[in-house]
């Protein structure tokens, strides 16, 4: 009796299995597309393309280093105003601050004493022509004249440059003015300040930003596959959506020893000044490997019961649930490795609901 109830059993399981099996086979055979589903429905073709791969890497945003101006004081002094503040937009030969300094009155010293040599050194010379026109003196004594003036013009000349360079006006004043156009990316002065003779920090940092680097950090197990010219896209915390496109232009052969990793730059356009120096970035490099593979959208991919996979299309009635082996997902396009041929059409659009139809 005991055998004989197993054995029912067994037939009975192997019956309803048989009968579900009958079942989708029957649905997948029955199983037509309609006219408004098919309207709807998108495929893709399997093609073979060459193996794409993906490196994440972290990383921040720099300005330039070549559109970066330090600017120092050149004399000590009390600060009278400072006109900007951090994060302005200055253009070149911009006002930034005034200095009140005893070096620029000496300065101003030095310059109307080389105006008053200019002055004397220049009747002396008319004299000395006089008294040699009027055979009173040696021709010797004019050329000797003529070489004070010069010399005094000289220094006059020096002086003036002095002031061109240093943006010296009366009163004492010294000027701080933008040599370029730029954000002040880094403030140290405030009015009031007194600042010292010997004082050897920057006051000012000034930055172009209209295209910036993206420097990224390579750790030691990825250096062998970055390489220059590569594709990259950057994005920031502050534009998740947005997309920053460049190529690696740089790779710095060293190892940081603060962060175990080597430095990779980026250099990205930055219209509307978008992205800001020291931002954290996140930095995607692509390139191409030495191989091919049949690649699909990443859409077309099905993940259920642990496994992959896609709706191959032939025709409305034809459709079929085909699992699939997944070498590597990057970006839209997914490749696989295994249950696909070059030239099968896979649905990208409906295939979820055409799935479950077929397979509930």
């Amino acid at each position: 009796m005991k055998v004989l109830v197993s054995s029912l059993i067994a037939l009975s399981l192997f019956n309803a299995a048989c009968a579900t099996k009958t079942k989708q086979e029957d649905l997948q055979k029955t199983f037509v597309l309609s006219d408004k589903m098919l309207a709807t429905t998108k495929t893709a073709t399997a093609v073979i393309q060459p193996l794409q791969n993906e490196l994440n890497f972290y990383g921040k945003i720099t300005a330039d280093n070549n559109k970066l101006i330090e600017i120092y004081p050149i004399v000590g002094g009390n600060v009278t105003r400072v006109f900007v503040e951090l994060g302005d937009y200055v253009t070149k030969g911009q006002l930034l601050a005034t200095i009140r300094s005893t070096e620029v009155a000496a300065f101003e010293k030095d310059l109307e004493d080389a105006k008053n040599d200019v002055l004397v050194a220049k009747n002396n010379l008319k004299v000395a022509k006089e008294m040699f026109e009027g055979k009173l003196t040696v021709e010797r004594d004019v050329l000797e004249a003529n070489s004070q003036y010069e010399k005094a013009l000289s220094q006059l000349h020096r002086v003036e440059e002095t002031y061109a360079i240093y943006h010296i006006k009366g009163e004492a004043t010294f000027e701080v003015r933008s040599p370029i156009n730029g954000f002040i990316i880094q403030k140290d002065i405030n009015q009031d300040m007194l600042l010292r003779n010997d004082k050897s920090d920057n006051i000012f940092d000034i930055a172009e930003i209209d295209q910036v680097w993206a420097i990224a950090n390579v750790n030691e197990s990825d250096i062998n596959q970055v390489r220059m010219g590569v594709d990259a896209a950057v994005t920031t915390l502050s534009y998740p959506d947005k997309k920053f496109y460049g190529k690696v232009d740089k790779i710095f052969n060293i190892i940081d020893p603060e962060t175990k990793a080597m430095k990779v730059r980026i250099k990205l356009n930055n219209d509307g000044f978008l992205l800001k120096p020291e931002m954290r970035a996140t930095i995607r490099l692509s390139y191409a490997e030495d191989r091919d593979m049949i690649a699909i959208p990443s859409n077309a991919v099905i993940f259920d019961k642990s496994k992959n996979f896609v709706m191959i299309f032939k025709d409305r009635h034809t459709i079929e649930t085909r699992p699939i082996e997944v070498f590597r997902q990057v970006g839209e396009t997914t490749y696989v490795i295994a249950g696909l041929k070059e030239g099968e059409k896979v649905i990208t659009e409906n295939q979820l609901l055409i799935y479950d139809a077929l397979n509930d």
